[in-house]
């Protein structure tokens, strides 16, 4: 089994690097082509039979790019939304402790948001799930950047140091490898 993970497309928060969990806004027009081109390069180069999406807008946006390019269906998640960042949301990416929040793992993020132990434990279960009951080869999970780091660690041995600089681009492709259980 493989698993294939994109970021969605830019949006005007990312663009401007300001703090965007679940503020729910839509691609911009940079967005809409990275979007329209990483359909055509998941559809040449790993074929996946279903999309599993987070359903905030620019994930959603971005998994029906591809959906209608390679013509396999999109089933969505909340599990896979974005980090709830509290009082840091809409706020610069340097605002204040945020940076060093990101690896605290018993913190709820901006106060009122999740810990990232909440966030991994929702990310750890959809993983959980579909790798134990899939019967597909290919999965695509289309999700967002706080995500990522879940996701990185999930299958990779990364230390508290290295976890809080993980950060997928917009649209980029990460592709892991699942033996079967």
């Amino acid at each position: 089994m493989k698993i294939l993970f994109t970021r969605h497309g830019e949006t005007d928060y990312n663009k401007n690097d300001i703090i965007l969990g679940t503020t729910d806004l839509p691609l911009n027009s940079a967005g809409i082509a990275q979007a329209t081109a990483v359909a055509e390069e998941i559809a040449l180069n790993y074929k996946p039979e279903i999309i599993y999406s987070s359903p905030l807008i620019r994930a959603f946006a971005t998994s029906k790019q591809i959906s209608e390019r390679i013509g396999v269906k999109i089933i969505t998640d909340r599990r896979l939304s974005e980090w709830n960042y509290g009082k840091y949301e809409g706020k610069g990416r340097y605002h204040g402790n945020f940076q060093a929040a990101k690896s605290e793992f018993g913190v709820r993020m901006g106060v009122t948001g999740e810990t990232l132990l909440m966030l991994a434990h929702r990310v750890y279960s959809f993983l959980d799930e579909i790798i134990s009951k899939s019967n597909y080869q290919n999965i695509l999970i289309v999700s967002h950047g706080g995500v990522s780091r879940v996701f990185k660690a999930y299958f990779e041995d990364v230390t508290n140091d290295e976890y809080k600089d993980i950060l997928i681009k917009n649209c980029e492709v990460w592709e892991f490898n699942i033996k079967a259980i």
